[in-house]
């Protein structure tokens, strides 16, 4: 039996029921995938015996050792940043196929599986606009993080247990809900598309737009600064954008980015929030253990916004000034934006 039996859709949130039964194939699936060897018929029986979440961290385990080596090999570590955009997609596609191979309603998981390739399209687009697939490239973060750990014994450690190994189980677990989704399919009417459902897949697919009208604002204000800082003028296009103050100031405070200081991350966040939040009305709980990998990437992203902002402080005067003025990821209605912004 590769997924639990439910009497309940409420059952679909318990991990007693349909998590634990079945950690136990994790540890059998390299040796039942050897047996089964270059067999097309039999790796697909695998497949379909082993319950899907098993499947999906047994992959992420995989990724691990790949990601170290070519991290070490190439000497950058932006390996599974490169992945970021990819892997969640991947998960969803493989629970909705898992689902539809073993004849389920996939209707749900459809939509799911939708607007996660939206959000993972516009993510790889926006990578790659910034030059991180290019050869060499790496997030400037880690060239950072690299220069503070000097000891190579220890950065190899941070590669191991936290870039490679970490980051990868996370892009598993957020992907949980989605999981939840199938198992209470199993379910009657646990996959009916009800009213509720509408709404969390629009607010998903909300928040995309954000960070799409986000990330392309960041990207403008960068183009537009560095036209300015090689010939002193700002673009005519831009005229009516921009002030000289805002592109002497170095960074972008006009459109979302005078609302919140991260109005792109907040949104990145808040796209798997709704996803988790959709998975526990759905199953009538107020919180599950699906709920694990979205509050490790909140953690993340608080972090790694720390970092950051302790760079951008003291590579512009301004900043902390901005700081004051201007909330992290959810806006302070009765701060004004900054002088010399423009919020159009």
């Amino acid at each position: 039996m590769s997924l639990p039996v439910l009497e309940t859709i409420t059952d679909g949130a318990d991990f007693a029921l349909t998590v634990r039964p079945f950690l136990s194939q994790l540890i059998f699936l390299p040796s039942t995938l050897a047996e089964a060897g270059a067999n097309l018929q039999n790796l697909k029986d695998v497949y379909l015996n082993t319950n899907p979440l098993v499947t999906a961290f047994a992959f992420a385990l995989f990724l691990v050792p790949i990601f170290v080596i070519a991290s070490e090999v190439n000497k950058n570590y932006s390996q599974v940043d490169r992945a970021w955009s990819i892997l969640p997609v991947a998960y969803n596609a493989h629970y909705t196929a898992w689902a539809y191979l073993n004849n389920l309603p996939v209707e749900t998981l459809l939509n799911i599986l939708v607007l996660t390739v939206i959000w993972g399209a516009r993510l790889t687009f926006n990578y790659w606009r910034k030059g991180g697939y290019k050869i060499g490239s790496e997030d400037y973060r880690w060239a950072i993080v690299r220069e503070k750990v000097k000891n190579p014994a220890l950065f190899f450690i941070l590669n191991v247990s936290f870039i490679s190994f970490f980051q990868s189980m996370l892009l598993a677990l957020i992907t949980t809900p989605t999981y939840v989704f199938l198992v209470t399919a199993t379910v009657d009417g646990g996959d009916t598309f009800a009213p509720h459902d509408y709404i969390f897949s629009r607010v998903m697919a909300f928040v995309i737009i954000i960070e799409t009208f986000a990330d392309h604002q960041q990207w403008t204000f960068q183009k537009v600064k560095k036209q300015y800082q090689a010939n002193a003028r700002i673009p005519d296009k831009y005229k009516n954008t921009y002030t000289t103050d805002d592109l002497n100031r170095g960074f972008v405070v006009s459109g979302l980015w005078s609302w919140c200081r991260h109005p792109n991350f907040a949104a990145e966040q808040a796209f798997w929030i709704a996803l988790y939040q959709w998975a526990c009305l759905k199953t009538d709980t107020l919180y599950s253990w699906s709920g694990v990998g979205v509050t490790l990437y909140i953690l993340l992203f608080q972090a790694s916004t720390i970092f950051t902002e302790r760079i951008s402080a003291r590579k512009y005067p301004e900043y902390k000034e901005y700081q004051k003025r201007v909330g992290k990821f959810i806006p302070r209605w009765s701060i004004e934006p900054m002088d010399g912004s423009k919020t159009g």
